[in-house]
């Protein structure tokens, strides 16, 4: 299961990122979102889970829940065409 990460530090990693949710199962990758001119986060990114079951368990966990001093968003991703338009 994917799920988007958001509200997360600019000083957090991919590595923090895996080793956050590797506590809630098994972490196939993780990807922080960068600008493209300048590569520094843009304080959200990607998680993919191995299961569904360990996507809703670290949903329920993460979630609401601080980390390096923000709130984290987490929720399942969703695809791109059902996003709306980009700004």
């Amino acid at each position: 299961m994917k799920l988007y990460v958001g509200n997360l530090s600019f000083q957090t990693t991919e590595q923090d990122l895996k080793q956050l949710f590797a506590q809630h199962g098994t972490v196939t990758e993780a990807n922080l979102i960068m600008e493209r001119e300048t590569q520094r986060p843009r304080g959200f990114g990607f998680v993919t889970m191995s299961s569904a079951e360990e996507g809703r368990r670290a949903i329920e966990a993460l979630n609401g829940k601080n980390h390096d001093g923000r709130d984290l968003t987490v929720n399942e991703a969703k695809p791109m065409e059902s996003r709306g338009p980009r700004r």
